[in-house]
């Protein structure tokens, strides 16, 4: 059997390339902890791809065709990685749906996406026996198949890539639900193929390195890009629950080379790391993404990194990668402004993509107005060949996301910023969270970064109280766990704190309302994104 031919954009096509180039080659590193002790399950990449051969055959004569939807219930790491591959390559759609949702949130899911198959795990597909109708558009059921070393050989030839067109259907991935439900995203391969391309060529990504990534779906790449993957010893679900003492473990016993991780989590790993005396010299790329990275968290790794970089990526499920920034740049250039209350800098958009910043508009966009002159905030557009088309199965927040401008289509980022004279994005916060007051315009990430600095602050939100156009603005605040205030004297120490900061930049002086909040509510995927609408809602009863 052939494989894909030349002209596919099947991204299954690049793990047998690897096996071929690269049959040797540590693919996956499978973490075994006994008694204490840390090992590793070597699997390389010929190894890999006989698994997923393997695995081919048994979801096909379990059922599962080219075209179909077919929801994935199994762990992150080898089963993930195998069957996600197994899916491309039979021309199938995984269906991936963030295991930390809660068990509404991806019941909603489920029955808006539909998926034809699923394969899962015991756990799994006793759900899908106890919510019956939310699965009920669910005929094959299968488990996520046997051990590599119980399942046979047959034939010794490699199962047939399909060849997918760049407009073929590819999987359907879902927003972290951070200002509203979470959407299922239609991705398609070539989608993916242009991630592949501007992410390994941004980055200098080699073959040969060895990743870390603290985010599932972000393994998915590295066959592309010829790096060993080192599953991590983490909760995909609970990432903030991480031991950071184990990531640094994986990463000096490895020599991991690269990793992706939230800020929550690099803070953690940080703090860690300052506490022990611990340098990390292996690593050349640490990629933060999912909220914007505070400066001082880039400053913590410039001894702990011994010569290697941090770097911001900005995006979207819907649109990833947009820009990014170095570290370098962020603390030798960017700094004080964001400090002071100018938004977040992600830096230039990649070499394919299109950025425009244009007026704020509530409601649907038929055309696109002129842009925004430099320094005026404004939304987010993009455009270009990592940018989705629809939302899955939802046209109207297609149309809402969605403009049309001849053959481009822009998408909207839900996302204030503007652009610099140098042609550097800044992020200000989402428009669905600025707060409107009679006078002004707020934004959450311009406002909280002056707030970020007061000693004892974990994190801060901004909320508006009230109707939008008469908005009272306020912020919560996440003190750190041990500066939490225990008592009136020490709240009043706090706010006074908080207001002298706060009075010394334009945009925080008539911030004067204050609440302490032990735990934010955040997105499962970074545990980073601020649920903060749902704090207003919470604080709406203390307007004025």
């Amino acid at each position: 059997m052939e494989n894909a031919p030349p002209h596919s954009s099947n991204v299954a096509r690049f793990l047998p390339e690897r096996a071929a180039s690269q049959p040797e080659a540590i693919a996956l590193k499978i973490p075994r902890r006994s008694k204490g002790r840390l090992t590793y399950e070597d699997v390389t990449f010929r190894e890999l791809d006989r698994a997923v051969d393997r695995r081919c055959r048994y979801l096909t004569a379990g059922g599962i065709h080219r075209g179909q939807r077919v929801l994935l219930m199994v762990r992150a790491g080898k089963d993930l990685i195998v069957l996600v591959f197994a899916l491309f390559k039979i021309g199938a759609v995984p269906v991936l749906i963030d295991p930390g949702m809660g068990l509404r949130g991806f019941l909603r899911c489920l029955e808006r996406t539909q998926p034809e198959a699923m394969v899962a795990i015991p756990l799994g597909r006793a759900a899908a026996f106890l919510f019956r109708m939310a699965f009920r558009s669910v005929t094959v059921r299968l488990g996520p198949g046997a051990d590599d070393a119980d399942e046979p050989d047959t034939g010794g030839e490699s199962f047939p890539t399909a060849a997918c067109a760049a407009v073929d259907a590819a999987a359907v991935l879902f927003t972290s639900g951070s200002t509203g439900p979470a959407k299922g995203v239609c991705y398609e391969h070539g989608m993916f193929e242009a991630q592949v391309r501007a992410i390994r060529d941004h980055y200098g990504i080699e073959p040969g390195e060895i990743d870390l990534p603290m985010l599932p779906v972000f393994a998915l790449f590295n066959p592309a890009l010829g790096m060993t993957t080192v599953v991590p010893e983490m909760n995909p679900s609970r990432p903030a629950e991480v031991d950071p003492a184990r990531i640094v473990e994986a990463v000096q016993t490895c020599g991991v080379t690269n990793s992706f991780g939230s800020p929550v989590l690099w803070k953690k790993i940080g703090a860690h790391c300052e506490a022990n005396g611990i340098r990390l010299p292996s690593l050349r790329r640490i990629l933060m993404a999912g909220a914007p990275v505070p400066p001082a968290l880039v400053a913590t790794y410039r001894d702990i990194l011994e010569g290697g970089e941090i770097h911001s990526p900005y995006g979207a499920t819907e649109a990833l990668p947009v820009s990014s920034i170095s570290g370098r740049e962020i603390l030798e250039e960017t700094r004080s402004a964001t400090e002071g209350g100018a938004g977040t800098c992600v830096g230039r958009p990649f070499p394919e993509i299109r950025v425009r910043v244009v007026p704020i508009l509530e409601g649907r966009m038929t055309r696109i107005s002129a842009g925004c002159p430099a320094g005026e905030i404004g939304e987010i557009l993009v455009a270009g060949p990592v940018v989705t088309r629809a939302y899955d199965r939802l046209p109207e927040a297609t149309a809402a996301a969605k403009v049309e401008e001849g053959e481009t289509l822009w998408h909207r980022m839900g996302d204030a910023g503007y652009l610099d004279d140098d042609g550097r994005l800044w992020f200000c916060g989402r428009v669905a969270e600025r707060v409107v007051t009679s006078e002004t315009t707020l934004y959450t990430d311009c406002c909280e970064a002056v707030f970020n600095q007061v000693d004892g602050v974990f994190r801060s939100a901004l909320i508006g109280l009230g109707a939008r156009g008469r908005q009272t603005p306020a912020l919560v605040i996440q003190p750190e766990s041990e500066a939490f205030p225990g008592n009136d004297q020490e709240k009043r120490d706090f706010i006074r704190r908080l207001s002298e900061r706060g009075s010394r930049y334009d945009i925080t002086r008539d911030i004067r309302t204050f609440f302490f909040h032990r735990r934010f509510p955040v997105d499962v995927r970074h545990n980073a994104k601020i649920h903060r609408l749902t704090l207003a809602r919470k604080y709406s009863k203390h307007v004025s």
